[in-house]
């Protein structure tokens, strides 16, 4: 089974990146020749796209991973060449001077930072985090024009947005003769599948490529062993508790890793273009690759839908609140 990761296209742009981005915020707490190592491994895996945000994109971690991401692009000047850059705009506490969350100070400030940090003059993708309401699109928009303008962003994507927000950010990108964006980030993954509600429905209308952040591959859903994954549950409802066991015994009958099941699950979801993977090794990272040749038929995808049963039951939206 190939161990080299696959490439797609970025939703509706020409931008060819890896099914599998890494996830590079564990690099927080690695030292340098660990972070060389995996990264390394990641490139000679054909993995070209790292992303550097986490649950809190302005966190220290994040920031302390985006330099070491730095000092390996400077080690190499065929790194940054081969290497697409995510990075999300970091969201301060509320009560900023100049405003927080997606103001237009914000946003650039963030960008700014981010590119100090990884020490390039331009990052691939920018992703806006979950909106607060607040800010009004225009101001979003214009603070994103002035930084394409500039050509310190090439593309825009979102993450962690409720449905009606892809469209309220698509419609008002669209007033404004712009792309808008082109992907989308959210948790997604056999425990948690509320997207398939309205977020995927209106990624797939607006031709955004889904990068999915299964959050749960290494805690309920990857046990390493028989019973570690049902272990891991012993404190969740009841409910859940007995999905993990159903699921152990599947998997084993299955003869494949519970961890690996579960991205290839979410890989073979209608919709999802890829996922952000949070490996800290190279083992790590070769398990989540072998998870792209895990072949789920649809038998498989039935048995899943009976452990795991979907929220969207009545459809996609619009129909599916009418359950």
């Amino acid at each position: 089974m190939s161990t080299d990761a696959t490439h797609v296209r970025l939703g509706r742009c020409a931008l060819l990146t890896s099914r599998l981005w890494l996830g590079t915020a564990a690099l927080a707490g690695q030292d340098d020749a660990d972070a060389v190592r995996l990264l390394d491994h990641a490139r000679s895996r054909g993995v070209n796209c790292l992303d550097t945000a986490d649950d809190d994109s302005a966190s220290t971690s994040a920031q302390v991973a985006e330099e070491s991401v730095g000092r390996w692009l400077a080690g190499d000047t065929g790194r940054r060449e081969e290497t697409v850059l995510s990075v999300t705009v970091g969201v301060p506490p509320g009560g900023q001077v100049g405003g927080g969350g997606l103001s237009a100070r914000q946003i650039i400030a963030s960008c700014e930072g981010s590119l100090r940090r990884l020490g390039v003059d331009h990052v691939d993708v920018l992703h806006l985090p979950r909106v607060d309401r607040v800010e009004p699109w225009d101001e979003v928009w214009q603070a994103v024009d002035a930084l394409v303008a500039a050509g310190k962003v090439c593309y825009v994507g979102s993450s962690g947005f409720p449905g009606w927000h892809i469209v309220a950010a698509q419609e008002h990108a669209v007033r404004r003769h712009r792309l808008g964006l082109v992907s989308h980030q959210c948790r997604y993954d056999l425990t948690s599948r509320h997207p398939e509600l309205e977020v995927l429905p209106a990624a797939q209308a607006y031709g955004l490529g889904v990068f999915a952040r299964p959050t749960r591959l290494g805690g309920l859903l990857g046990g390493d062993g028989p019973g570690a994954a049902a272990a891991r549950a012993s404190g969740q409802p009841t409910a859940l508790r007995s999905a993990v066991e159903a699921y152990e015994v599947f998997c084993r009958d299955l003869g494949e890793h519970p961890a690996e099941v579960a991205l290839a699950w979410v890989l073979s979801r209608p919709g999802v273009a890829g996922a952000v993977v949070g490996a800290r090794t190279p083992g790590r990272l070769d398990s989540a690759l072998r998870a792209c040749g895990v072949a789920l038929g649809a038998t498989e995808l039935t048995a899943l839908d009976g452990i795991f049963p979907g929220v969207a039951a009545a459809g996609a939206a619009p129909e599916a609140w009418l359950r």
